[in-house]
């Protein structure tokens, strides 16, 4: 299951998407924290250390950070573990890697989520902060995701939702599709990081709706598959494998 259809003003075939997102990555690398600490007003950081909290990370636990970028969750769960020691992080962007380095000793892996260098059944905790939409295969994915967990292990992936209502939906694009980007070239005075605010919102538009997202986790063979909205608009999706 792809996360959304080709976007044929990007590129012009599925196989096509992760070497124009990886590229569109390394360019923006260096604008992308600074966007998304305003685009949230700030609270992007403690909104994740509470997500993951609240989900059951606790310190002792091996965590797995997919698709883990500048690694925003990384930093947040490293207060909930008390340390980075036992984090790692995957990413197949190498700019998004050299500006998370910065702030973590934590273990990092260029690679895509489709097929992880990783053992199985190693880890107690998988996150994914907002790629969701970036993964090539929703279904081959969330298997890896199985595979690599303990069992009794745990998913937690965070995303923004395009709202069902027309009224929820008109504002979501308003400010995803026209505000924050404008404000994040305003910000950075990059082209680089509006084109890369603009891709999300293409992406969060045309994402597969909650519905899929929770029957591809079950049929990755996830128990427990939870979807947790907050104010209409982010997703938190939860699942276990038994």
């Amino acid at each position: 299951m792809i996360p959304h259809p080709v976007l044929e003003n990007r590129y012009s075939k599925p196989e096509e998407r992760p070497a124009y997102v990886k590229q569109l990555f390394n360019e923006g690398a260096e604008h992308y924290d600074p966007v998304v600490g305003w685009g949230f007003f700030g609270t992007g950081k403690l909104y994740r250390k509470d997500a993951q909290r609240r989900h059951g990370l606790a310190p002792g636990m091996k965590l797995l950070d997919v698709a883990s970028g500048t690694g925003l969750m990384a930093v947040a769960a490293k207060e909930v573990l008390g340390s980075d020691q036992d984090i790692t992080c995957v990413e197949p962007s190498d700019g998004m890697i050299g500006v998370a380095k910065k702030k973590l000793n934590a273990t990092f892996v260029q690679s895509g989520a489709e097929s992880m260098p990783l053992p199985d059944d190693t880890y107690d905790f998988l996150t994914v902060g907002y790629a969701l939409r970036h993964f090539a295969d929703l279904e081959t994915t969330f298997i890896e995701f199985h595979r690599v967990l303990k069992s009794g292990g745990k998913v937690l992936i965070l995303e923004a939702t395009r709202p069902d209502g027309k009224w929820g939906s008109f504002l979501f694009r308003l400010y995803f599709g026209r505000i924050y980007p404008f404000f994040s070239r305003v910000l950075t005075r990059s082209k680089k990081a509006e084109e890369m605010m603009v891709y999300f919102w293409e992406t969060m538009d045309s994402c597969v709706r909650p519905a899929e997202v929770q029957a591809a986790l079950s049929q990755a063979g996830f128990t427990e598959v939870k979807r947790t909205a907050l104010m209409g608009v982010f997703s938190e999706y939860t699942a276990v494998k038994p």
